[in-house]
């Protein structure tokens, strides 16, 4: 951890030099532990070919035009346009219409779209989805990429994304638009071009909630009420009296970027031909704006703890007098903080055989800086993997509580739901929520270090992290290996699932 962390990895970007240097040092470990290479050929390696683009001020433009007036909103502190994948220079002017959350769920009786018609206009909307839901569809519907392909379908041309005042009590706007100049990432498919990449909308833009009562301006209609519809579930869409004339200015190149994949062999001829996937993506924000001086976000617990916690369950399970009867595989990603591509392209693109990926256990982000006496495994409830949990922590001598912030939907936020989306199911582990010792508390731990540190370059190897757990994690994740990888069946989703009945084959 502390070797991943280290101001000389550069935050380990994907596609920079920091980021290489990780995954050198990684294939290293992975050698030295005793795995097999199982990257392309027969290195510790798989690439992942994608687009960077980066943002270019001169050129971006958001303005609200109304019937006497143009009112242009101010780059960076009022608007950002987003990364576009697709076009250098690209604009876009049309109506605006307001469409809520975006979100049309039929199973739930939901449609923002209901009324309202949304060819050729530019969107405007809000993140997530009604409160109503249940977790599991409220973090489905709450994902960009359904909402982008829901506007698409639905003809509009461009959209506006507003953040609502909630949202910016936890992560405050200029926070992340401090760092405007980053890069971002998708995947290349074969023909050169971004996959995922929406190209019917011509730029998409965000707003923060202070600039929100510009675009409804003139529509009877206040940012503070429709903040508090969102909550109460009132909310509903609405034609507004503007134009929105919108342009981004993008430099769009090819770049490229390595997952890192050590094999532990099967005993079982029968079974060795079927593989659990552990992930841990390696991968953070690099270098960036500095704060109180330091530009470099380390991303220590952000994820080269995780990272740490995989190759010590590795150096477990090929140490062991037996190894389980199924293969087992070790991916260090790439790309998590660019939306999870090298966890993507492993799962669409395995260096196995796809059909042959039988589970996926993800470690990201454990928030160990106070001692506790659980481990919360996100995403258990969906499949067979729950008895499997259940069993391994009770001999790890561990104990099992709930997501206690079902809310922030992480269970599509990391690396296992690409897996998920695969149709392979999948638990992902983080750090426990009850205090060992009644003084210190995990989970005012885990809410200061979301405040203060999260994303920051103040996450380094400085924290008080508590190893003695990280050490248990690591035990835990050996154990589901084993139990996996020796029982006779793989892991099924739980008939009805929502995951399971959306993407399983």
């Amino acid at each position: 951890m502390r070797a991943l962390a280290d101001d000389a990895m550069q935050g380990r970007e994907a596609g920079t030099p920091g980021y290489d240097k990780a995954a050198e040092y990684v294939a290293g470990r992975m050698r030295a532990i005793g795995l097999q290479p199982a990257g392309d050929g027969e290195s510790f390696f798989q690439t992942v070919p994608l687009l960077q683009a980066r943002r270019e001020q001169a050129g971006a433009r958001l303005a609200i035009v109304h019937p006497d007036r143009t009112v242009a909103l101010r780059f960076k502190d009022q608007f950002l346009p987003a990364l576009n994948f697709e076009q250098a220079r690209a604009e876009v002017s049309a109506p605006a219409i307001f469409v809520g959350f975006g979100v049309h769920a039929p199973e739930l009786r939901h449609d923002d779209f209901a009324g309202l018609d949304v060819k050729g206009k530019v969107a405007v909307l809000f993140n997530g989805a009604p409160a109503r839901f249940d977790h599991d569809r409220r973090a489905y519907y709450s994902s960009t990429r359904e909402k982008l392909r829901a506007l698409a379908e639905r003809g509009a041309v461009g959209a506006v994304f507003v953040n609502t005042a909630q949202e910016e009590a936890r992560t405050p706007w200029a926070r992340s638009a401090d760092n405007w100049r980053k890069p971002g990432m998708r995947l290349r498919g074969k023909d050169g071009k971004g996959i995922d990449t929406f190209p019917q909308l011509a730029v998409v833009a965000s707003v923060p909630a202070t600039a929100a009562d510009l675009l409804f301006d003139g529509s009877d209609h206040l940012s503070a009420e429709l903040f508090q519809a969102a909550i109460d579930g009132t909310l509903r869409g609405f034609k507004l009296p503007v134009t929105l004339e919108l342009a981004a200015h993008t430099t769009i190149e090819p770049a490229q970027s390595r997952n890192v994949v050590g094999k532990l062999s099967g005993r079982d001829p029968a079974l060795a031909g079927e593989h659990i996937v552990y992930t841990a993506h390696l991968d953070h924000l690099g270098v960036g704006a500095p704060v109180n001086g330091d530009p470099i976000y380390n991303g220590a617990l952000d994820n080269a703890l995780g990272v740490a916690i995989m190759l010590e369950a590795a150096r477990e399970l090929v140490s062991a007098a037996d190894k389980p009867r199924r293969s087992l595989l070790f991916v260090a990603v790439t790309a998590e903080e660019k939306g999870l591509l090298g966890a993507e392209w492993f799962a669409t693109h395995p260096t196995v055989a796809s059909d042959s990926l039988v589970a996926n256990i993800n470690l990201d982000m454990p928030v160990l800086l106070a001692p506790s006496t659980d481990v919360v495994p996100i995403g258990v409830e969906h499949s067979s993997l729950k008895g499997t949990l259940e069993t391994a922590a009770k001999e790890v001598g561990v104990l099992l509580t709930p997501d206690p912030f079902p809310e922030e939907t992480i269970f599509v936020r990391s690396d296992q739901y690409p897996f998920i989306r695969a149709g392979i199911p999948a638990v992902y582990l983080l750090g426990g929520t009850i205090s060992a010792d009644g003084t210190r508390h995990p989970r005012l731990a885990f809410t200061k270090f979301l405040r203060e540190h999260y994303h920051q370059p103040s996450d380094q190897a400085d924290l008080p992290i508590a190893y003695r757990d990280a050490a248990r994690l690591a035990r835990l994740n050996a154990r589901i290996g084993r139990i996996v990888g020796d029982a006779a069946a793989r892991p099924t989703w739980n008939r009805g699932d929502f995951f399971g009945d959306k993407f399983a084959k």
